[in-house]
């Protein structure tokens, strides 16, 4: 099984109460970088940042990690527009980081990018892959986009608390700037990317277009971010069956509404529990309590673990944890460090839903 991963960045995120509380935006940005290092190595090499909330929430990179080091799975990981250089070895597509929706082009690019996606997609070998993703301020967007296609359909959030009616505010500024209305963009996804997505998202169309044209089964792994990449599909006239992988946090969260728009968009919806509830550690309390709750594929590479093997992928989250400098139990003052002084610490708000 390959799980690709595009990352990248958009100045959305730098919206007052769009991405995490606290977080400086000079350290946020190295955020996608350090999630593929962590998926790569296990830790950050190059990126000078962790990506833990100061409540000791590690970024879902380090589940995704533990479970690659329980089941074992190939890995690319895609430039989709990173502002930060990483160690990790990557697929540039030549994408440009993605500017804040609310100016008038937030993905000059998107069309161009969509194309060299799709030419790599439509050469992969695999008879099946699954696509993540890890972007600031993504779910924002992705409302962005669902709104432009004139979709029903909310968006999650890594905060406890959903800061839906903030989104909504910054998705109508937006539109605006683009001299668009809600449902200008039905059939044309990537001007609805154009206007007020992120770079990611046009990278994940396009290869997902092109894996299925050749004859890829695809599984797009992480919440609302992936309904509104299937949306972006299925107005670009892609019915081809399509899987959408997250994980019981996001199903918590969303309730009926998420199987309501997977049904409205004729995917399958694949919810995975990791049982973090059954652990007195930190990091499982946090995801329990409503932080993060998806992205950097989490979902789709809990879907991978077999039957019997998540107390397993438990156990080596916790060393992955221990690894990044989160070992405490929940509670323990010393659990709000990630590495070295936590104001130096970073995470973000809109990762996966």
């Amino acid at each position: 099984m390959r799980v690709i991963l595009p990352a990248g960045t958009t100045e959305t995120a730098l919206i007052d109460g769009i991405s995490a509380a606290g977080a400086a935006p000079e350290l946020m940005e190295h955020t996608p970088s350090a999630d593929v290092e962590i998926l790569v190595y296990g830790e950050p090499t190059a990126a000078p940042v962790t990506p833990v909330s100061p409540n000791g929430c590690p970024t879902p990179a380090a589940v995704t990690r533990a479970v690659r080091e329980v089941v074992g799975f190939d890995l690319a990981v895609v430039d989709a527009g990173l502002a930060r250089s990483t160690a990790a070895p990557t697929i540039d597509l030549d994408a440009r980081p993605g500017a804040d929706i609310r100016e008038e082009t937030a993905v000059p690019d998107a069309t161009s990018v969509f194309d060299r996606a799709f030419g790599y997609g439509s050469g992969l070998p695999d008879d099946e892959i699954v696509i993540g993703e890890t972007v600031p301020g993504g779910t924002t967007t992705a409302l962005g986009v669902l709104t432009a296609l004139g979709e029903p359909i909310g968006v999650s959030s890594s905060l406890p608390t959903n800061p839906i009616e903030r989104k909504r505010r910054v998705v109508d500024e937006g539109l605006a700037a683009s001299d668009l209305e809600a449902g200008a963009c039905e059939g044309d996804p990537l001007a609805a990317i154009e206007a007020v997505g992120d770079p990611v998202q046009p990278t994940v169309l396009g290869i997902a277009a092109g894996a299925i044209e050749s004859g890829t089964d695809v599984t797009l792994a992480g919440g609302t971010q992936m309904v509104a990449v299937a949306a972006l599909l299925r107005h670009a006239g892609i019915d081809a069956p399509l899987s959408i992988a997250t994980t019981s946090f996001v199903a918590a969260e969303q309730g009926d509404s998420l199987g309501a728009a997977c049904d409205r968009l004729d995917c399958d919806l694949v919810v995975t529990d990791p049982g973090f509830d059954e652990r007195d550690h930190v990091a499982m309390a946090r995801y329990c309590a409503g932080e993060a709750k998806e992205g950097v594929a989490m979902g789709g590479a809990l879907s991978l673990v077999p039957d019997g093997r998540m107390a397993a992928v438990r156990d080596r989250f916790e060393t992955v944890c221990a690894r990044l400098g989160i070992e405490a139990a929940d509670g323990d003052e010393e659990s709000a460090a990630a590495t070295g002084d936590s104001d130096d610490t970073a995470t973000e708000a809109d990762r996966g839903s």
